[in-house]
């Protein structure tokens, strides 16, 4: 059994609350089949061509052709699916309250590109072991999806694998406060997915969404993330979306 490190509670990073922002209504996404939420399903989709698109209010972010992304920063993160008992869960992270970027909060591990990287998915494999101590040989990719730019100026780039049984967690804990897990039909609930809006003291407003489980506020690009693979599930089900 993976020794999680125990949490404090719910974390608010500097600057603002993001959990006190208002709600926004949407049209409510359709459920996905059970079976979208089993291993074998998955790795089936990733498999095949899937047809898909990425959450449209932040389908600009994820243009190839966005000049700002000529200029951003690479990142690879490993979006890990665990088998439990109980069914699949994600594994997450949160961030130490030091660090430069993101501080405190909830993200998948993942880090820069390095030039001694082969690609995304190595970086994703090397920031993995580096941040939370999960060897190679313990990490089955599935796919890669498609990359975000974000507010920070990161191109970021999802690799979805599975952690295979044995592997162990050994945090970095100058990097990592926190390694927690979240079953995988919470995320992929559209009921727990939250669309905010932000007001600036100059009066520009942004979006972002949440999901929340237990103390945890999952927001910012990781839910996006989390919603884009969602759209992805729902595809490959032909789980019929209605224009949002």
């Amino acid at each position: 059994m993976t020794q999680l490190i125990p949490s404090p509670g719910l974390i608010k990073p500097t600057g603002f609350d993001p959990t006190a922002q208002p709600i926004l209504p949407g049209a409510l996404l359709p459920p996905l089949p059970s079976e979208c939420l089993q291993l074998d399903y998955i790795r089936q989709a990733f498999a095949r061509s899937v047809d898909w698109r990425v959450e449209p209010l932040f389908a600009q972010a994820f243009l190839p052709d966005n000049p700002a992304l000529a200029q951003a920063r690479q990142a690879a993160v490993l979006m890990p699916l665990v088998q439990r008992d109980t069914g699949l869960h994600v594994l997450f992270t949160r961030r130490a309250a030091h660090l430069h970027d993101h501080a405190g909060q909830i993200s998948f591990p993942g880090g820069r590109i390095e030039s001694s990287d082969a690609d995304a998915v190595a970086a994703a494999i090397r920031e993995t072991r580096e941040e939370i101590g999960v060897d190679q040989r313990f990490v089955q990719v599935m796919g890669v999806q498609p990359s975000l730019l974000t507010t920070t100026h990161f191109v970021m780039t999802p690799v979805v694998g599975e952690l295979l049984p044995g592997f162990r967690i050994a945090a970095d804990q100058s990097e990592v406060a926190e390694v927690f897990e979240v079953p995988l039909g919470v995320l992929m609930d559209p009921t727990q997915h939250h669309l905010h809006q932000l007001q600036t003291a100059w009066g520009h407003g942004r979006c972002y969404f949440s999901v929340s489980w237990q103390s945890y506020f999952i927001w910012g690009a990781t839910a996006i993330l989390i919603r884009n693979f969602y759209y992805f599930l729902a595809a490959s089900a032909g789980v019929a979306i209605s224009a949002q």
